[in-house]
């Protein structure tokens, strides 16, 4: 029974992060973008989890990490493409150009598709990413309509057809870039060798305090940031 528990509960709550990702659109195409988000973020914590558990019970499989990545594609591809487009038409519309424009929103679903398989087949990424990680592009959006709802005076920003179209562009650039980023990972304690980890985690935690979901924006440009700067400084390092 225990052997069953450990080979099945990873895949177990994948299927969760899927499950959160489906419920989700359904909210999302229901113009309820706040519980869209939510579910959004209840799949990331599924999806944290699943490699969690993975890693404490030893249990790795060829499904397992076939499935996660299908979990993703819903959860953090095409959940958070509906989130936008819909964010798209509550814009103002142009005259013959809204059209193409709000559809741009559905290039983020194929650039998370390139996303994964490069992640699923690139042995590079055993440690680190190479791109924008899905989920952190995914939250990215789902904040959105909470920082909204939080300051509606932020929406004639947000709400920008030009503005969203840009940054689609960005983000679908950045989830393929040859971006080294790192992965939050610990592979043990050492703080010399965490020390990124450990800053990421600290300023994200005092900015989501004080400014909650209006931080996550800042929160995924200092992920960023502290990335290129650790390997920068790593490249500088290496001899030669």
């Amino acid at each position: 029974m225990k052997k069953r528990v450990k080979k099945h509960l990873p895949n177990a709550i994948t299927c969760a992060n899927l499950f959160s990702g489906c419920v989700g659109i359904v909210f999302a195409f229901q113009e309820n973008l706040i519980f869209a988000a939510y579910a959004l973020f209840l799949a990331a914590i599924f999806d944290f989890f699943d490699g969690f558990a993975s890693r404490v019970l030893q249990s790795f499989s060829g499904i397992g990490k076939e499935l996660d990545s299908l979990a993703d594609m819903v959860s953090f591809g095409v959940l958070p493409s509906v989130i936008l487009y819909e964010l798209f038409l509550q814009a103002p519309q142009i005259p013959h150009v809204s059209m193409f424009l709000n559809f741009s929103a559905f290039l983020i679903p194929v650039f998370s598709a390139l996303r994964l398989a490069k992640f699923n087949t690139d042995s590079r990424q055993a440690e680190i990413f190479i791109g924008l990680p899905t989920p952190a592009n995914a939250i990215l959006i789902a904040s959105f309509p909470l920082i909204i709802q939080q300051y509606s005076n932020l929406a004639v920003y947000i709400l920008n057809p030009y503005g969203l179209t840009v940054f689609v562009v960005v983000m679908c650039a950045l989830l393929v870039a040859e971006l080294p980023l790192m992965s939050l990972k610990f592979k043990n304690k050492d703080f010399n060798k965490n020390i990124y980890r450990y800053l990421l985690l600290l300023f994200s935690a005092i900015l989501i305090l004080f400014f909650k979901f209006v931080a996550v924006p800042v929160v995924i440009f200092i992920y960023i940031t502290l990335s290129i700067i650790q390997f920068k400084i790593a490249d500088d390092n290496i001899p030669g």
